[in-house]
């Protein structure tokens, strides 16, 4: 089977073999159990110290948490979420003209992650944007649904607004001044990936995405309310990160792992399948300007261990991460001084 798009409509009695994990790459799913002490901080509390202090733990200890009271409006919310179902139920024939495996273009429908390089392919399709400017990348949007670049232009307006605002609580978390981050992060970059997940036959055989971290600077992801697909490492072990209503599951990435010199973490996370059920998820990603230098601002520097990572653009960095696979071993260390 080549890697086309999977959600054409028809239900797979077995998995094709171009899909099946090595065994000692399957995600074991009978010994995971859910994570019952998600940080779940409330962001429109007054008391914004202790909202500083609440992330700064969940930056240090975890590296996800999730945010509620966020600022997102529910119709933003529930408008994308059926734009994105109205578009993964339209034909497959009108899916497969968006269809592109050149992970270069700035918007496609694809499958999997680097079909070209990879050897096992992921039980998903996803429709990828770019979304900022949104002058610049609507117009090469999909025309249908009809109603599509009205609801995902509103919800992506939303959600910028949201990094904004967490990118100024971790900058004041690490005790820094609250534009530090994003000053370092330039003109930030805003993707979006609506990711589906068709009922897969044989779940413990495969993955949604495989464990990964994410390059970028900070990710929001909607996570959809009744079913768990996020599987989060936690202490050497795999965990479930259930739902909470209402709100979004945060993720920090590579790039403010580096940008804080290690003290926060840049979260390993994967996506699995459901044998009965499909799913879906979106992700937003903030990403720095190309020519971004990611640095650890010198106040981080003062722990007797001087830089873990040299400097480097964003751009050499994705170079380096898009050359690989999603599963490879952590960019990041490729970028470490050297002890």
């Amino acid at each position: 089977m080549e890697a086309k798009v999977i959600s054409g409509g028809a239900r797979f009695t077995t998995l094709p073999r171009s899909y099946v994990r090595p065994e000692s790459d399957r995600p074991r799913l009978s010994e995971v159990s859910t994570f019952e002490h998600v940080p779940i901080i409330d962001i429109g509390c007054d008391d914004r110290s202790l909202v500083v202090r609440q992330i700064g733990d969940a930056c240090r200890f975890y590296g996800f948490f999730q945010v509620i009271n966020h600022g997102v409006s529910t119709e933003a919310v529930e408008k994308v979420q059926e734009v994105a179902a109205e578009f993964f139920r339209m034909p497959v024939e009108e899916k497969m003209k968006l269809y592109s495996e050149d992970p270069t273009k700035t918007m496609r429908l694809s499958t999997s992650f680097n079909v070209r390089k990879e050897k096992v392919h992921n039980w998903r399709d996803y429709l990828r944007l770019h979304c900022h400017p949104l002058e610049k990348y609507m117009e090469e949007w999909p025309a249908n649904p009809p109603m599509f670049k009205e609801f995902v232009s509103k919800y992506c307006r939303e959600v910028r607004g949201l990094g904004y605002r967490l990118e100024e609580l971790i900058s004041e978390s690490l005790g820094l001044e609250k534009d530090t981050i994003r000053n370092i992060l330039g003109e930030q970059g805003q993707h979006m990936a609506v990711n589906f997940y068709p009922p897969c036959p044989e779940p413990e055989f495969t993955y949604g995405l495989p464990g990964h971290t994410d390059p970028n600077a900070l990710t929001i992801l909607l996570q959809g309310l009744h079913v768990a697909g996020l599987q989060v490492l936690k202490d050497g072990e795999w965990v479930t990160i259930d739902p909470h209503p209402n709100a979004f599951v945060i993720n920090i990435g590579d790039q403010l792992q580096a940008l804080s010199n290690g003290m926060y973490k840049s979260v390993w996370h994967r996506a699995i399948e459901y044998a009965d059920k499909p799913r879906m998820s979106i992700a937003s990603f903030l990403c720095p300007s190309d020519n971004a230098l990611i640095s650890s601002p010198v106040v981080l520097l003062d722990n007797g261990r001087g830089p873990i990572y040299r400097d480097f653009t964003y751009a050499e960095y994705y170079k380096k991460f898009r050359s690989g696979n999603l599963d490879q071993e952590h960019c990041l260390e490729l970028f470490k001084n050297q002890a």
